[in-house]
């Protein structure tokens, strides 16, 4: 998959990949019923290993997609990835990148979760519920700066300004 020609085909991107957010995230929340600490984070870490290079896939802005880019767009779209809060975009995983991504966006609610995993029942409820809150906010954060940056990158003026 390239770019996006427009920014109709962004838009029906942008669903799918909110679409595809919400599904991981529900997964994320089942395995943080499981009563054994640690078994969510391990969750968590490997569906977004998957998701992330999905999401920047399908926007056209996986490390190989970006190659093939022409040399002005292909330095809008790095520069401006990178200037990102997650800055994900282009950029091959490491699990040590992900678990670093997963407590700057909730070091308090992933304390929380590991916590409640010793309260019975209801501590299962409040895992799941703190799992898939993270999950889908770095999911949504991550499509937001992969529709911006495909924005800029089709937009005409954003190319020859650079």
């Amino acid at each position: 998959m390239t770019l996006a020609k427009n920014q109709q085909e962004l838009d029906k991107i942008r669903a799918q990949c909110q679409s595809l957010v919400t599904r991981r995230s529900l997964m994320s929340a089942g395995a943080a019923v499981v009563p054994i600490p640690g078994v969510d984070l391990g969750t968590d870490v490997a569906i977004l290993m998957k998701l992330i290079p999905t999401i920047n896939e399908k926007f056209g802005l996986s490390p190989e997609q970006i190659e093939q880019l022409s040399p002005d767009v292909k330095k809008m779209v790095v520069v401006g990835g990178a200037s990102m809060s997650l800055g994900l975009i282009g950029k091959t995983l490491t699990t040590q990148r992900v678990i670093g991504m997963l407590q700057r966006f909730g070091t308090k609610r992933l304390a929380t979760k590991a916590l409640s995993k010793y309260i019975p029942f209801a501590g299962s409820a409040v895992a799941a519920g703190i799992s898939y809150y993270i999950l889908r906010k770095v999911g949504r954060s991550h499509i937001d700066e992969c529709y911006a940056i495909a924005l800029k990158a089709i937009t005409p003026t954003s190319v020859t300004q650079s």
